[in-house]
């Protein structure tokens, strides 16, 4: 309207017509632009915001005072401290021997606990209503080992891995991936984590070989390695799996075993430290397990690999 007021003006719009106005109320083109800017800073923050604060089924709501806080502005890199470690330690096994509990009786060397990809967890708990799903886990995982979270369908391995990739908030407890803490450093942890879920998600529409480039890309691979060292990870990737002869595939058109070995592969690339494994194998034939198997082997070295199944041979 303003602008059509200025063309019946004989006007038009210039650069000298911003202010010009044929309205009562002396609304002008410049108002115009004001109110516009306004509302994209009002609508842009005001989205900014709740989306940290409002969440769905998945993630961790922030604290609706978490812009004053100096945690979220300043996160920091390090994570709990070898004291409180010790101590958050020593609690947990005056628990177990207090309640009757398993203690560990595979203690980890010095150097074992030294490395930085390790994962701890402290207490973990997960409640639906009256329903526990985790109660008070405590583990630990170090780097260059694949631990198995072994149990029947609902014993909560879902939900645990659920918990430390940040797609689901813990009712009580915390845990720290190399040094950092689920609860305020998530945004980091995901930077050299992988995963690959208990159900494949692929896009139909993208072969074998553009999944990989696509995550890796995600996880900035292409960023810090030359476009053709990108490119040859992400071919090895693809044999490494066993699917070098589909790698110009639509994903759509793979058997579930291959798909399963895709989901594995995504979960790897990009130099993932952390890997998160639900139920990789299920779905498999008995001899693409045993080969998925080898390649978990593989890939360990300066990793922390969780596995999730319900095998007991796995």
């Amino acid at each position: 309207q303003v602008i059509g007021s200025l063309e019946d003006a004989g006007v038009g719009l210039t650069p000298d017509t911003l202010t010009f106005s044929d309205f009562p109320s002396g609304f002008t083109f410049r108002d115009v632009v004001f109110f516009l800017l306004f509302d994209c800073l009002l609508w842009g923050v005001l989205s900014w915001y709740l989306n940290r604060v409002v969440r769905g089924d998945y993630g961790r709501p922030r604290p609706f005072y978490f812009p004053f806080t100096r945690q979220y502005w300043c996160p920091g890199g390090g994570g709990t401290v070898s004291g409180e470690r010790e101590e958050a330690e020593a609690a947990t096994l005056r628990s177990a021997q207090g309640t009757g509990g398993i203690i560990p009786i595979e203690p980890a060397s010095d150097a074992l606990k030294a490395q930085d990809n390790n994962v701890h967890i402290r207490g973990l708990t997960k409640k639906y209503g009256d329903k526990v799903a985790v109660d008070g886990l405590n583990l630990s995982m170090y780097s260059g080992q694949v631990t198995a979270l072994l149990g029947h369908n609902g014993a909560g391995k879902t939900t645990t891995i659920n918990m430390l990739t940040g797609m689901v908030a813990p009712t009580s407890g915390h845990a720290s991936i190399s040094g950092k803490d689920i609860r305020t450093q998530m945004g980091a942890i995901r930077n050299d984590v992988g995963i690959c879920l208990q159900h494949d998600c692929l896009f139909p529409q993208l072969t074998v070989k553009e999944h990989l480039q696509f995550f890796s890309r995600i996880k900035g691979l292409y960023d810090s390695k030359s476009r053709k060292e990108a490119d040859k990870m992400v071919m090895d990737a693809i044999e490494d799996v066993a699917l070098g002869e589909k790698r110009d595939t639509y994903s759509k058109d793979l058997s579930g075993g291959m798909k399963r070995k895709l989901s594995v592969a995504i979960a790897f690339c990009g130099g993932s430290k952390t890997v998160f494994l639900d139920e990789p194998t299920s779905g498999m034939d008995p001899f693409s397990r045993r080969f998925t198997w080898n390649v978990i082997r593989q890939y360990r070295q300066d990793r922390t690999i969780i596995l999730t199944t319900h095998f007991m041979d796995e």
